[in-house]
């Protein structure tokens, strides 16, 4: 499941303490490898499978609002590795019944299978791999938001250290393929979880940032309960929280099908 980031600034300190705080060392910190495979797991990953009902709240710049509801399955193929998805809209009455699967691949050769079933024209529209990075639903967060994107797509480079965070540089080794230019994620040392993730355009300037505003140990597992992406360019935002969040609840193979779009299996809808 999508989980994402929160932040703590803390400002003022004297120049001497600030620099040695943010000096990287191979002797303090795991090697990036290591961090970012394990915030991967921290993000993504948590037990077999999970569960959760999602409320999203659309706010425009001018303070209008907007909201969605809907159930999120995940299971996975690997940890690690590949995985599937499949979300169940309840509301509003606009998007009831709507459904959308991901088919996560972790091979960089091979791109993810996503559908989308749009109940009002009894459509199932597959969602082609350039479109990955598009609103979903009308939202600010994208549709590779929803299962994440692949480590092996990027760079990693380890640029700097705090009391709190590694923060970890992705630059993506297709430019060409992606609206950024790289992107810095903040994850905690302590339990791996991403806190932050700030995207970069390709004028160097930020663009769009994604932060956890709530963690919660659910089933001994450190989980993201609200998350909130927000647009600079258009000086939108969108707020997801999580509730009735389970892990390992035996989720059976076949609800990861097409066959399921149009008919969603219970364990979607309740």
């Amino acid at each position: 499941m999508k989980s994402v980031w929160k932040i703590t600034f803390v400002l003022g300190f004297l120049s001497p303490l600030f620099a040695a705080e943010n000096a990287v060392s191979s002797e303090q910190a795991p090697d990036v490898q290591t961090i970012v495979n394990k915030a991967n797991i921290v993000a993504y990953y948590q037990g077999d499978d999970g569960k959760a009902t999602v409320k999203m709240t659309i706010t425009n710049k001018q303070g209008q609002k907007r909201e969605r509801e809907f159930n999120i399955l995940r299971k996975d193929v690997a940890d690690g590795g590949d995985q599937n998805y499949f979300v169940y809209f309840q509301k509003p009455a606009d998007v009831r019944r709507m459904t959308y699967m991901v088919l996560k691949h972790t091979d960089p050769g091979k791109d993810d299978d996503r559908w989308l079933y749009l109940p009002a024209l009894s459509l199932v529209k597959r969602i082609a791999a350039g479109d990955k990075r598009t609103s979903f639903v009308g939202s600010d967060f994208l549709y590779e938001d929803v299962s994440g994107r692949s480590l092996q797509e990027d760079t990693h480079e380890l640029i700097k250290t705090t009391d709190q965070f590694f923060v970890v540089k992705n630059v993506p080794k297709q430019p060409e393929t992606v609206e950024f230019s790289y992107y810095n994620v903040s994850i905690d040392k302590k339990t791996y979880v991403p806190i932050k993730m700030e995207f970069y355009d390709k004028d160097d300037k930020l663009y769009r940032v994604i932060e956890s505003k709530k963690v919660e140990k659910i089933q001994d597992f450190n989980t993201v309960v609200q998350s909130v992406v927000t647009n600079l360019k258009t000086g939108s935002k969108t707020e997801m929280e999580f509730s009735d969040v389970k892990y390992n609840i035996g989720l059976d193979d076949s609800i990861f099908t097409e066959r399921y779009l149009q008919r969603p299996p219970r364990e979607a809808m309740r």
